[in-house]
């Protein structure tokens, strides 16, 4: 199968919202083994759609609608694909009583043009819309198969998770199986990372692998097709554990996991609790962990000590230190995260000094980054020089908090 997602609506071109429905229904194909090759987003135009959809049915032949289903005038999606078709539109009784319903027990005046929202394609497939009004629907002509989706994303997953994924394996002639692992790196830069597994990438049939940088970190998507999951899986495995060979010292997490989670997880693994003094990143260290689940277990507390008066009169600081080898420096690291993990009794405190931007601080330039590392043991500091406007260094910095804690919690 190849399909294509087709997006109906201005506001999706005009930038007021974003297609996320595609990224959904993306992932939801992959799942099932449906190749998706093209996305396409139209206005609400009927003949831009029509040209659209003429263009679709030359190198699809499944071809997903989200939009255009309401009850206003630019709602055009079944109306134009009915015209392409030559089919006419019917109500769906039901629907249309859900919708009479709808507007009865929340006393709304109910306009005559929401009865178009019942209208389906005649002899369509209907998936109901438990979260809406308008259904949507699927119907299969000759060798195309079309599906029409709502456009809001919480009516349309449902739907498409219900009626619409249950519809495409009853119909469809869906062989093979895809399987997917995402591994997360971080410390190492999208090319060297491709430089290090250069001979598996240049090798790859069947698993794929696909990297992608975001954010500082680097992913690899392993992806296998099989008739069978577990060996589809098994092919991912043994793929992983030969990349994790070359490149495993940077890996720290699959799929959704982040660099916060992995590091809560590590320290509710140990039985460690943390405290954080924090400068240039002003808290957002903190409200990163503290935003999952859980983090009361391990986080005690900290000070987001931005001026030189916090970190002196609150954390001890030396002024001496301060004026002398200055609060961008390892010095001031070390005796931060000291001093912030025996103030909040804590088994471990972390420090964050340096300069985010947009000017220089203490003659040190902009990306000049300090972290502290204060155990019961030892006290490590690392020195970062980072790039990227203010808002990049501040959470590359919060993430090597996080990298250099894993490492120190292995």
């Amino acid at each position: 199968m190849k399909a294509e997602i087709i997006a109906v609506g201005s506001e999706l071109l005009l930038g007021q919202i974003a297609n996320t429905n595609a990224q959904f229904l993306s992932q939801q194909l992959a799942e099932l083994g449906i190749d998706v090759y093209y996305h396409t987003v139209v206005g609400d135009n009927p003949v831009r759609l029509a040209q659209a959809i003429e263009i679709a049915q030359k190198r699809s032949n499944l071809l997903i609608f989200t939009g255009g289903l309401g009850p206003t005038k630019d709602d055009l999606t079944k109306e134009t694909i009915a015209k392409m078709l030559n089919k006419k539109l019917v109500i769906d009784e039901e629907a249309w009583c859900s919708i009479c319903d709808y507007f009865a027990k929340t006393k709304r005046t109910m306009t005559a043009n929401n009865r178009k929202q019942a209208l389906v394609l005649e002899g369509a497939y209907v998936l109901k819309n438990e979260h809406g009004m308008a259904p949507g629907m699927a119907l299969t002509v000759g060798e195309m198969t079309y599906m029409l989706l709502p456009g809001p994303p919480k009516e349309m997953q449902p739907m498409f998770l219900k009626y619409g994924r249950p519809f495409l394996l009853q119909t469809l002639d869906v062989q093979e199986k895809i399987e997917s692992l995402v591994l997360r790196f971080f410390h190492i830069g999208e090319s060297q990372l491709e430089a290090e597994i250069e001979d598996f990438i240049d090798a790859q049939t069947n698993p794929t692998i696909a990297p992608l940088a975001a954010d500082g970190e680097v992913t690899l998507r392993i992806t296998a097709k099989h008739r069978v999951e577990e060996e589809a899986k098994k092919m991912i495995r043994e793929l992983e554990k030969k990349i994790l060979t070359r490149v495993g010292d940077y890996f720290y997490g699959y799929n959704g996991d982040t660099l916060f989670s992995k590091t809560l997880e590590k320290l509710k693994e140990k039985g460690k609790t943390i405290a954080i003094a924090e400068s240039l990143t002003g808290g957002l260290f903190a409200e990163q962990l503290t935003a999952i689940s859980g983090a009361s277990a391990v986080v005690k507390g900290g000070v987001i000590c931005y001026t030189n008066e916090i970190k002196e009169n609150v954390l001890g600081v030396p002024k001496e230190i301060l004026q002398t080898e200055g609060a961008v420096s390892k010095r001031c690291a070390q005796l931060l995260a000291e001093n912030v993990r025996k103030l909040c009794r804590a088994h471990i405190g972390i420090s964050f000094t340096g300069v985010a931007g947009p000017s220089e601080l203490e003659g040190k330039p902009v990306g000049t980054v300090w972290i502290g590392i204060a155990t019961e043991e030892e006290t490590k500091t690392f020195p970062l020089t980072l790039a990227g406007n203010r808002d990049m260094i501040r959470m590359r910095t919060a993430k090597y908090g996080c990298y250099y804690l894993l490492q120190a919690l292995k």
